[in-house]
This record gives structure tokens, C-alpha cells and sequence, in this order.
């Protein structure tokens, strides 16, 4: 296990993943800095390679896009006698967040993978989006890793304590931060999130304070920053691809780019850890079928009329609740449609080499 590695989270449980491909001298593992289309950026023990996808990636790619690789990832990579470097396999992720594309099909779109902590990044000179926060936080949890949300640009908020309060109403469970990247103000209490081994990574919209982040974190300017526009105050796209950024002395920040929709693809059992509060009062109704309309002992409706829950966040439980039924029937007929077609080639075949 090189140390170059390892201070980024390579272990024996990785190692052991592809032995044979290992201890082949022609191919080594690596950690994806970035991924462009086709070419991923690698660190391995050696330095930093540019490799081109092998065909089995892509084959596997072609039938699901989460399986291409991304930044964060662990993968082994293949050097051909002519200099060549080829990504022949992506390694088992332990954590990934795949947040649901725009497209026709709505696929899944992995924004970052095998990280410790996955901080919401959201900033107070507009005042926090709490329906983006929870958005991004029913992704975190889905993930596998730890949420935490960062509040960053304190230094011009009036009264921040105020604002990480009105955010901890809607976190259950989870550690808000109050952040002025400028000023020095609450990085160190995001330093052991990037110690030797780990990974944090950072999801936000654009002109969230992400990249000055980074920079903040790593004592150097590693990521590209721009000031907010005068007319609207909002940002502008700094970060348009993923970045994995080694930190001197610890492990890694994956800075993502600026998103402005945050559609949940699958994750019903993150949006339960994000909505934990709402969950439990569910739970105390007294009927297990309890619409939340009227029945007699509906805890939610009698939280809602005690000021316990408040509507906007009962709103906001219902929508994403209703946003994953959607998509799982979608996914449902685009299931069906897929045997249906592949029935269909078998069928085709079968006729084919049966006639004489």
C-alpha cells in the first residue's frame, strides 16, 4: 500500500477487490481526480495519468450511466507497451450520490463518489434555500456517507446563529457549520472531515462559496473563484466538472459543480433520514393508513395545528414523497419496455438459427 495512496483512503479491503488484475505489473490502482468524456485524470503511485476508457467500461456504461466512472472513484488502470494508459475497472463504490438527470429517460447522474462526509453547502448572503437543503441532504444520506451542512459567507450575515438555527429545524441528526472561508471562521471544525484516509465532499449551487472553500482547506488557490453578479447576487459558474483535490498533509475535497435542480432519482430511505422528524410523527398516528386529512389521532395534523411541524416543511415532505413515486412507476415502464425488447431479440434469434 503506497503512501500517496492511503492518505487518500486506499486499504486492504480495495486491494483485495481484483488481486489477480493487481499483481499484474502492467496495471496499478488509482484515484479519479476528473473525469472528462472518455479520458479520466488518475493519481496513482507513480503521478498523474490521462486515461482513456477500455471497452468493458463502456460496455457497462451503455447500460446503466451511474456505472461510468466519476470523480472520487477508485479504479485500476492498465500501461500498454507504446505508453498508452487504458481505465480497465471501476471499483466498488462505498458511497455514491446520484442525484436524477433532466432527460427524457431520467437517468441518474453520480455527482460524487467514496466520500466520508457530504457537506451541503449553502450560503447566507441570500439567505439558505432550506427546500434545496433538504433536497441535498435526502441525497447525502441515501449515499452512505455522513451529511453535514456548511453555512457559508457568515461574515455578512447580520445574526448567523439565528440562520443555523432556522437550518437545524430542518437537520435532524446533523452537524451545521457555520463557514467564512474569508475570515478563517469554522474550518476547524471541517479539518478532521479531510484527515489522513478521508474525503469530504461538497454539494451546492453555484455562488455557494464551494471553491473558496477548497482553496480555504487546502492553504492555496487550487480551484478557480468568481464574485457574485451585482445585478441578482447570484453566482456564477465557477466549477463546471468534478475535481478531487488532495490536501496537503490529510486526505481530499471533491468540489462539485454548481447544480441548479436537485432531482431525487431513488432514495426513499434517504428522504426518511432527512425527514426523520416527519417520519416519527407519522409513525404516531393511530391508524397505519392514516391519510393526513382528518382522521381522528393524526399526529401530523395535530403537530401542524400546535406549530410542532410546520407547514412548509409537511409541504415539502408530500412533494419529494410524490416526486419519487413518479419516478419509481417511470422506472417501472422503462423496466418493462426493456424486457420487453429483449424477449423480443431472443425471440428473433431463437426463429434465426433454428431454420435449416
Amino acid at each position: 500500500m503506497t503512501t500517496l495512496l492511503s492518505s487518500l483512503g486506499w486499504d486492504e479491503a480495495l486491494a483485495s477487490a481484483y488481486p489477480l488484475l493487481l499483481a499484474d505489473p502492467d496495471h496499478r490502482p488509482g484515484r479519479v481526480l476528473r473525469a472528462d468524456r472518455g479520458v479520466c485524470t488518475v493519481l496513482t503511485e507513480t503521478g498523474v495519468d490521462r486515461a482513456s476508457l477500455a471497452g468493458s467500461v463502456l460496455r457497462a456504461a451503455s447500460a446503466d450511466p451511474v456505472r461510468l466512472p466519476c470523480a472520487g472513484d477508485w479504479v485500476i488502470v492498465r500501461r500498454w507497451p507504446d505508453d498508452r494508459t487504458t481505465l480497465e475497472v471501476v471499483l466498488p463504490r462505498r458511497t455514491v450520490i446520484v442525484r436524477r438527470t433532466s432527460d427524457k429517460d431520467s437517468s441518474g447522474q453520480v455527482l460524487a463518489a467514496n466520500i466520508d462526509v457530504a457537506a451541503v453547502v449553502e450560503p447566507m448572503d441570500s439567505g439558505p434555500d432550506l427546500g434545496r437543503i433538504e433536497r441535498f441532504l435526502a441525497l447525502g444520506w441515501e449515499s452512505g456517507a455522513v451529511p453535514i451542512v456548511v453555512l457559508t459567507k457568515s461574515d455578512v450575515s447580520t445574526d448567523p446563529e439565528a440562520v443555523a438555527e432556522s437550518v437545524r429545524a430542518i437537520a435532524p441528526g446533523v452537524e451545521v457549520v457555520i463557514v467564512s472561508a474569508d475570515q478563517g471562521v469554522g474550518l476547524d471544525k471541517l479539518r478532521p472531515l479531510i484527515a489522513h484516509g478521508r474525503t469530504l465532499g461538497l454539494l451546492g449551487r453555484s455562488g455557494a462559496g464551494k471553491s473558496t472553500l477548497v482553496n480555504a482547506l487546502a492553504g492555496a488557490t487550487v480551484m478557480t473563484t468568481q464574485g457574485v453578479r451585482r445585478v441578482d447576487g447570484k453566482g456564477r459558474h465557477t466549477t463546471t466538472y468534478r475535481a478531487l483535490i488532495p490536501i496537503p498533509g490529510g486526505g481530499a475535497v471533491l468540489d462539485t459543480p454548481g447544480v441548479r435542480g436537485v432531482g431525487l432519482l431513488d432514495g426513499s430511505d434517504g428522504l426518511d433520514k432527512a425527514f426523520e422528524d416527519v417520519v416519527d410523527l407519522i409513525d404516531l398516528c393511530r391508524f397505519s393508513d392514516c391519510a393526513h386529512e382528518g382522521e381522528p389521532g393524526c399526529a401530523v395534523r395535530a403537530a401542524l395545528a400546535d406549530g410542532d411541524l410546520a407547514p412548509r416543511r409537511w409541504e415539502s415532505w408530500q412533494r419529494l414523497q410524490k416526486e419519487l413515486a413518479f419516478e419509481a412507476r417511470r422506472k417501472d415502464v422503462r423496466t418493462r419496455a426493456e424486457e420487453k425488447e429483449r424477449w423480443k431479440r431472443l425471440t428473433q434469434h431463437s426463429r434465426g438459427t433454428s431454420r435449416p
